[in-house]
């Protein structure tokens, strides 16, 4: 086995003494930190490389801070000028997840890169921690590069603001495949508006 396998298989028994101290220790820094940070290296090497990320020009790594829980109505007062049934407050979920949230977010702050992908590295009782990798589409080291020039396209514009990441295909539903999940493609509103339109033949 080659280091990074050792590495792996590391963080995949989370449980134990050596991983909850280190996670313990690595949390307390995060949260003296700011929201979104660049970060010289991945804290997670081998899960990086998994994703995409490659120690050359043009790619980073950002961290950056989600607050966990559910999704707050924004009303103010907790007055909703409507039906009871319309009525809750707190009890909302998101229909993103907190991934896909946190490459949006610094997708914002850099506006200039592309997400690339993201991965979990900590979570306490308020955050939940993620590295986002970023590519720099302009960069000739990686408009020189035949496996990663295909993001340089301007169709990857915002990915993750569209739903096109891993993180963003998981939360649209895309990862089932089979009968049990047509609805969802090609996204469940467009299916939905699909067989809740007439379509007559004299108007075709």
């Amino acid at each position: 086995m080659g280091a990074y396998k050792y590495v792996q298989e590391i963080w995949r028994k989370k449980q134990s003494d050596v991983m909850r101290f280190l996670l313990r220790v690595r949390c307390w820094e995060n949260r003296q930190w700011p929201g979104i940070v660049r970060l010289t290296r991945p804290s997670r090497p081998e899960k990086a490389r998994k994703m995409g990320y490659k120690s050359k020009q043009g790619i980073v790594v950002y961290r950056v801070r989600i607050k966990r829980g559910n999704r707050k109505r924004d009303a103010p007062k907790g007055i909703v000028y409507g039906k009871p049934v319309n009525q809750g407050i707190t009890a909302i979920k998101q229909r993103q997840n907190l991934r896909a949230r946190a490459e949006q977010d610094v997708g914002r702050k850099c506006g200039g890169l592309r997400v690339l992908n993201s991965y979990w590295v900590n979570e306490d009782s308020t955050y939940k921690y993620f590295e986002v990798i970023l590519v720099d589409p302009f960069h000739n080291a990686i408009r020189n590069d035949p496996k990663k020039n295909w993001i340089c396209n301007p169709v990857h514009k915002h990915r993750e603001m569209r739903g096109l990441t891993s993180a963003g295909k998981k939360h649209r539903g895309l990862r089932m495949k089979g009968h049990n999940h047509h609805k969802w493609r090609p996204s469940w509103r467009a299916n939905w508006k699909i067989r809740n339109t007439q379509s007559l033949r004299r108007f075709r």
